[in-house]
């Protein structure tokens, strides 16, 4: 299966498609990656250069390969960081052309916009943005719990709140949510939790939090990218939900260990393809 990653990319360390495509291409997908940044390393690090790439150039890199044949042969969509409302203009073109190729393509969106400890880091166009029309486009989306509370307007403390604010964004278009760090009442001080929920079902899982030396960026877009994996994989939501819990707690480990200010991927590996430690997901009333 052939998926079209677009995001922001790292030479040192893994954010964006630096973080996204070596996991689906472990799980056996062939990833087409197209970046809309080339920077030495990540922002949220001291100092750092490279290139914003304008949306005209993304958008010649999508026609050349339209033009090539592939847009009818790829299955999957997955978008992150958009920068600007130009760049993300440029996807949902793409989206289009690509539905009009192969209309049984999915789009998963990964709503970058900002977390509980940051606030937003993006430019203040971009939420609405995402409200208004990215939503309505993705099959699958992917928010943090600051991203669910801005998409939606909700403070959510508690689980049942957290299913509601879902359920807004799945009444605008989408099959799909999962919601990621996501902390509410009944979480205990180092427990970490996500949930999936669809029109017909919701999962919760819980797991625990490692100390991190530094920030550590990058895990949601290693997130968002083994969800769609498996969603295509297996077509299940509880066991997706599962796999991805146990591939981040094992990721989080391993990096928690090694003392890094980077997620260690390639260390981690056999963990997205196997985790060493499972966590049951439990139903939510819908």
């Amino acid at each position: 299966m052939n998926i079209l990653s677009i995001q922001s990319h790292v030479a040192v360390g893994h954010a964006g498609n630096s973080s996204a495509v070596f996991p689906l291409q472990r799980l056996g997908f062939n990833v087409w990656p197209v970046n809309t940044v080339m920077f030495s390393n990540h922002t949220g690090h001291p100092g750092w250069r490279g290139p914003v790439f304008t949306p005209e150039t993304v958008r010649e890199v999508l026609l050349g390969m339209e033009e090539h044949g592939a847009f009818a042969e790829c299955d999957a969509i997955l978008s992150g960081y958009m920068g600007d409302p130009g760049m993300a203009e440029v996807i949902l073109d793409a989206v289009e052309r690509i539905r009009s190729a192969n209309p049984d393509v999915l789009y998963c969106c990964d709503p970058v916009i900002g977390d509980v400890d940051t606030g937003i880091y993006v430019q203040k166009e971009i939420p609405d943005f995402f409200r208004n029309k990215v939503i309505q486009q993705a099959n699958i989306i992917t928010p943090n719990h600051f991203e669910l509370q801005m998409l939606t307007g909700r403070q959510i403390t508690t689980i049942e709140q957290a299913v509601d604010a879902a359920k807004i964004l799945l009444a605008e278009g989408p099959d799909t949510v999962l919601v990621t760090s996501l902390i509410t009442e009944d979480c205990q001080n180092d427990q970490i939790a996500m949930l999936a929920v669809n029109y017909a079902q919701a999962w919760l899982v819980k797991t625990p939090m490692y100390p991190m030396k530094d920030v550590v960026s990058g895990s949601g877009d290693a997130t968002a990218a083994l969800f769609l994996a498996k969603l295509l994989q297996s077509n299940s939501l509880q066991h997706s939900l599962e796999h991805i819990a146990g591939a981040m707690h094992g990721l989080f480990k391993t990096t928690s260990l090694a003392g890094s200010p980077e997620l260690q991927l390639i260390a981690a590996q056999d963990e997205l393809m196997t985790p060493s430690v499972t966590f049951s997901a439990n139903p939510v009333t819908f």
